[in-house]
């Protein structure tokens, strides 16, 4: 593990400084966000599909004053390695492997896992297939059951052109219109300063191509949704209202399904850690803290 940025705080200071570190899993190299006490108790935070730990910022400075956090880039995204989908499986199932490597890495033994969109499935997939591993898990506007497709998500999908269109034409203008009729609520101000640096990280031939393989994979949940009853972790499920990707339905089944989870619906959109951030932290410590 090899630390790339950051250094101590002054003297006295309640909690360390963040750092970037670079981790290996499953011989790929992954950059991660490491912030607060590494004594206290750890949080892994998995962002969802086009971003990377940046999603999570406006929480992170929240949990790390009573959690050990760790926030990485999924290989293929953000500042990670971006292999060849040839020679790198990108799917839910190689990416919750990857987080199981990091957790050992970081020599946390178990730890509270958090999972917002395509990261829900990852976090879903490890807590089922690595229960040791995760103490507690959440689930944030979770990649679980088939939803509504608008023709913007089928677009690299079609016959011969699409995967071209992806890789080649889709640019920030169109980026940041996914962000603005998916991700949040009509009306909302967007973070055009995060999504625009998401876009930068993204565009790039190899991250195109990694986030074109993610896409083709997501396509089917089937696996994810198999994996569900296997849940044994204490599970609560947290959804925005008005999510225009995933539906509030998806969530209350989700909670029904895993035995035992607890719902929580805020008035947000697909993205609550970014649209009331200190709202979501609150109700993540308190409930990995086993205060509801």
């Amino acid at each position: 593990m090899t630390r790339n940025q950051g250094g101590a705080t002054e003297a006295g200071a309640a909690t360390p400084e963040p750092l970037l570190r670079d981790v290996n899993t499953r011989g790929i190299r992954t950059r991660v966000l490491e912030a607060g006490d590494p004594a206290a108790p750890a949080i892994v935070l998995i962002h969802g599909m086009f971003e990377s730990h940046l999603t999570f910022e406006e929480v992170i400075g929240d949990l790390s004053r009573r959690f050990h956090v760790i926030a990485p880039d999924l290989p293929g995204f953000g500042e990670s390695e971006k292999p060849t989908p040839t020679g790198y499986a990108y799917s839910i199932e190689t990416f919750a492997e990857a987080v199981a490597d990091l957790i050992a890495a970081f020599g946390v033994g178990r730890a509270a896992v958090v999972g917002h969109g395509m990261g829900g499935a990852v976090a879903l997939t490890l807590a089922a297939v690595h229960s040791e591993l995760v103490q507690r898990l959440v689930l944030v506007d979770t990649l679980s059951y088939p939803a509504p497709t608008t023709f913007r998500s089928r677009l690299p999908f079609l016959p011969v052109i699409g995967s071209f269109l992806f890789k080649q034409l889709w640019g920030r203008a169109l980026f940041r219109a996914t962000f603005r009729d998916e991700v949040f609520p009509p009306g909302a101000p967007l973070p055009l300063a995060r999504i625009d640096r998401h876009y930068d990280l993204f565009n790039t031939p190899a991250a195109r191509e990694s986030a074109h393989a993610v896409m083709t994979a997501m396509l089917d949940t089937r696996a994810v949704l198999a994996r569900v009853s296997r849940v044994n972790a204490p599970t609560l499920v947290v959804w925005g209202r008005e999510d225009r990707r995933y539906p509030v339905a998806a969530a209350q089944r989700l909670a029904r399904e895993i035995r035992g989870a607890k719902l929580e619906i805020m008035e947000t959109g697909h993205a609550p850690h970014q649209e009331r951030p200190r709202e979501l932290a609150r109700l993540l410590t308190q409930f990995l803290e086993g205060r509801r």
